[in-house]
């Protein structure tokens, strides 16, 4: 959606006051009040930088000027968008994204930098990836651009900067490669890149026809996602979820013609919850359809945009996935469909997200078919709020209508649903207990974490899918200081750290990182073959049963975050919540295995009550 469009000739007109016929022009075409620090951005980066780049007699008066284009529907926004025809008589688009930043640092984290941003110095998509993603993004899913074969240009303007090193470094050429990147002083490099590729005015009829085009996939884009998910066997669906999976097709085909359409599909671990969505984001993609996989957890996505990342070329993993927070003040039915894996995930707004009221409410009203896959036990911190009686509350207030599902055939577990069922019975989430055969699923309580961690090295040697888990009981020290241990159990002189924040939720799946332990909020949503689980003081034994301690919760998790605020105004009901969320979060750490669990209690009365309730002992009750 434009916001401020207009010639060459009118935005060096406007340049004086450009921040305030910006702002006025956001609020009213996208209803965005900005605060100072935006506001002041225009003034310096459109005022300043770019009216002295387009100040330049070799860049023709009519060419088409558009700030703060709005990508379909969504959030972000291109900067400085200038349209025209090259030389060639060919359509023509340069996105210019343009950053304040002085003093910036590599980061570990792929086509990242650090900058000082909000505050503080923060983890920033490395400003040509940024701009190549938005280019991308327009010739994947803007039709008038694709059929129209638009050639589209990128480059980044970081005018305050005046040092290149770290931006141009080596680890940032496939960055580069796409979008070039300019500093201070290098004026001329930012006008000989548009004047290249725009060498000819066409007035604003041109954008305008851009803004209007209808948002749906290439169908390039279409055919290789599809084919490129649907032949991979991760993703092959059986049984009840191929009902599922046709279900949300016909759903999401009837909500581009009827009313909205809401489903909501319930299932436990190891249902395939996550194997629909993704076989759900391939089907729909390939019929055309402008379709995003949206998760609160960023472990599955950050895993599936590694597998993916790199078989497409071209192709922007982020126009794909999500997250929950990304759909804050867009306009009403932008996409046809939002599939949300991990909904029990949702929350009333993102830590990070400096608007939105309630997730399940914004993303029902941001689409015409929303999927929700939901298990309600794996809520696992006090801002979870995705519950199934919340989604009925909003789909009846945009009067969607709505269908249930549920997938109770379990694959993960070595396809045993009898060890979910005893596993939910002894951590005391279901009153009756059951058993389940080992020669099924392999089960082991270990007394000493060294031998976990030899046991599952072993098991992770065969195929890199076998890795260590905790409760969140230990500070996560390493963080800022990379030579401190986390996990430290002295009797048994074990240590070892949380995963590293530089590889996010790939570090159930990087080569290198067995000896990393991982939590709750970075392995929930994906599985392992073998999973080791190291059970903190968080869980102890009183009087026979087993019971929950939240003051053991390490204090840099933010899952228990509230419930002594809340312990304070109904202690009752905060203790209710803070015991399930703890219960939850070793159902979910215990259930990762698709072949077997092995666990290391810190208590060794959990032990005992673990070893107390196999199988093996009830069956000689």
């Amino acid at each position: 959606m434009l916001a401020y469009v207009g010639t060459k000739r009118k935005f060096l007109e406007d340049a004086p006051r450009i921040e305030d016929v910006v702002k006025a022009e956001v609020k009213r075409t996208l209803g965005i009040s900005v605060g100072d620090a935006e506001y002041r951005a225009w003034r310096n980066s459109l005022g300043n930088a770019m009216s002295h780049v387009m100040h330049d007699p070799a860049i023709p008066d009519d060419v088409a000027v558009a700030v703060e284009y709005r990508l379909n529907g969504r959030k972000f926004r291109i900067d400085f968008l200038v349209g025209g025809s090259d030389v060639e008589d060919r359509e023509s688009l340069v996105v210019v994204e343009l950053k304040q930043w002085e003093e910036i640092e590599a980061s570990e984290l792929p086509s990242h930098v650090r900058t000082y941003v909000g505050g503080a110095v923060r983890e920033e998509r490395h400003p040509s990836y940024q701009a190549w993603s938005y280019a991308s993004h327009l010739r994947q899913y803007n039709e008038y651009v694709y059929e129209n074969e638009v050639q589209v240009a990128a480059c980044a303007y970081v005018h305050n900067c005046q040092e290149a090193s770290v931006l141009r470094a080596e680890r940032y050429q496939a960055d580069l490669a796409e979008a070039p990147v300019f500093i201070k002083g290098e004026i001329d490099g930012v006008r000989e890149l548009i004047r290249s590729r725009v060498a000819n005015g066409l007035g604003t009829g041109f954008l305008e026809r851009v803004d209007r085009a209808p948002i749906r996939p290439s169908r390039q884009l279409a055919e290789a996602i599809g084919s490129m998910l649907e032949g991979n066997q991760e993703f092959v669906l059986l049984d009840e979820q191929k009902t599922v999976l046709e279900t949300i097709v016909d759903r999401a085909t009837r909500g581009i013609v009827d009313r909205k359409q809401v489903l909501v599909i319930k299932g436990g671990p190891g249902t395939g919850k996550s194997v629909i969505a993704i076989n759900s984001l391939s089907r729909l993609s390939a019929l055309r359809m402008n379709v995003r996989y949206v998760t609160p957890n960023a472990a599955p996505r950050t895993v599936f945009e590694a597998k993916l990342q790199g078989v497409l070329p071209g192709v922007t993993i982020g126009s794909l996935f999500s997250g929950s927070a990304s759909y804050v003040g867009i306009e009403p039915d932008s996409y046809d469909v939002l599939i949300v894996d991990e909904a029990h995930r949702l929350k009333l707004r993102s830590q990070y997200s400096k608007g939105g009221e309630n997730q399940v409410r914004e993303i029902i009203e941001s689409a015409r078919t929303v999927v929700f896959f939901i298990d309600e036990a794996q809520k696992v911190t006090w801002q979870d709020i995705g519950e199934i009686a919340a989604i009925e509350e909003f789909a009846a207030l945009h009067e969607a209508d709505v269908d249930h599902l549920e997938l109770t055939s379990q694959f993960r577990c070595g396809g045993s649903d009898d060890y979910l069922h005893w596993l939910d019975g002894t951590l005391g989430i279901k009153l009756d207990r059951g058993g389940f055969t080992s020669d099924r699923f392999d089960f082991r309580v270990i007394r000493n974490p060294n031998e976990l961690r030899d046991l599952v090295a072993e098991r992770n040697s065969i195929n890199n899918k076998s890795r260590i888990v905790a409760g969140y009981c230990w500070d996560w020290k390493s963080k800022k200081d990379p030579k401190l241990s986390d996990i430290v159990i002295p009797e048994f002189d074990f240590q070892a750290t949380w995963n590293l924040a530089s590889q996010e939720g790939r570090w159930i799946v990087e080569p290198d990182s067995f000896d990393q332990i991982g939590c709750i909020h970075t392995c929930q949503g994906l599985e392992l073959d073998y999973v080791g689980v190291i059970v903190g003081p968080d869980l102890a034994v009183e009087g026979g049963e087993l019971v929950t301690v939240p003051e053991e919760r390490a204090k840099t998790d933010r899952s228990m975050h509230g419930f002594k605020k809340e312990r304070k105004i109904d202690p009752v009901s905060a203790e209710r919540k803070a015991d399930e969320l703890i219960r939850n979060t070793y159902r979910t750490l215990m259930s990762r295995g698709m072949k077997g669990c092995y666990v290391y209690c810190t208590d060794d009365r959990v032990a005992d009550f673990l070893e107390a309730q196999l199988p093996e002992r009830i069956d000689q009750a």
